[in-house]
Formats: structure tokens, C-alpha cells, sequence
């Protein structure tokens, strides 16, 4: 069981920095989930920005009820269905940049 979500924070476009309980800190990209129902309304940038701690699921959720899971933000599980958030650690994120650019 992954720990519980302490801080969310919108970043570029549909990125969210994510703070786990145990300082753990993943970047989640979620436009690959911005066709379905509950996402689409997230396209909205001021929409998007709204996402809250959920302290109750532990998790990252938004007042249109959309939320996720937080094993599968931690990296514990797979996502149950396709498209998926992107998920990565900032230390990743800034290692394919670098890789993008040199080369």
C-alpha cells in the first residue's frame, strides 16, 4: 500500500508534482486521460489547477469527483485500463531531458 498523498502541486500543462507521506515525489502526467468523461473537463487549465488532497482516499482528486489511484501514482501497480497518467520522478524527468537534448 502505497503512503498516503501530502501535497499536490500543478506544474506544466496537465503535470502535477505529487509529495508522498514517506517524501517520495512523483511527477504525473495526466493528458493521456483528458478524452475520458471524467478527465475531459480537466482540459480547462483553471479546471486543472483545482486538484486537492483528497486526506480521506489518501490520494490526489479534483472537485469534478476525478481522482487517482495511489498505488498506481507511487508505482506499486499497473493502471487498470489504457490511456494511463505518465508517471515519472523528477530525477527521471530531468535524466530524458537531458537525453532528449544531447542526444
Amino acid at each position: 500500500m502505497a503512503p498516503d498523498v501530502k501535497a499536490a502541486i500543478p506544474l506544466a500543462p496537465y503535470v502535477i508534482r505529487v509529495v508522498f507521506a514517506d517524501g517520495a515525489v512523483r511527477d504525473v502526467d495526466i493528458e493521456p486521460l483528458l478524452g475520458g468523461e471524467v478527465f475531459a473537463p480537466l482540459r480547462d487549465r483553471s479546471e486543472f489547477e483545482r486538484v486537492t488532497v483528497d486526506e480521506e482516499l489518501g490520494t490526489i482528486a479534483w472537485p469534478n469527483g476525478a481522482d487517482l489511484d495511489p498505488d498506481v501514482l507511487y508505482g506499486l501497480e499497473q493502471p487498470a485500463s489504457s490511456p494511463s497518467a505518465r508517471i515519472t520522478t523528477p530525477v527521471e524527468a530531468a535524466h530524458s531531458r537531458s537525453a532528449d537534448v544531447g542526444g
